[in-house]
């Protein structure tokens, strides 16, 4: 573990900390699954709102 002494003698342990990597740009196969689960996920939103609205109006 990576201690540090601050002044008075408090010592402060700090976590280690994560390698940095640069992001890689999505593939065409990951940009149309995104584009599939957005569909999926608003057509799910949908259908819940659209229950909801016609049990409340019962």
């Amino acid at each position: 573990m990576p201690y540090t002494t601050e002044d008075g003698g408090r010592l402060n342990n700090f976590a280690n900390e994560p390698k940095v990597y640069q992001a890689q740009a999505p593939s065409t196969k990951e940009k149309n699954n995104y584009l599939i689960l957005g569909v999926l996920g608003i057509i799910l939103v949908s259908g819940v709102i659209a229950i909801a609205v016609m049990a409340s109006n019962v």
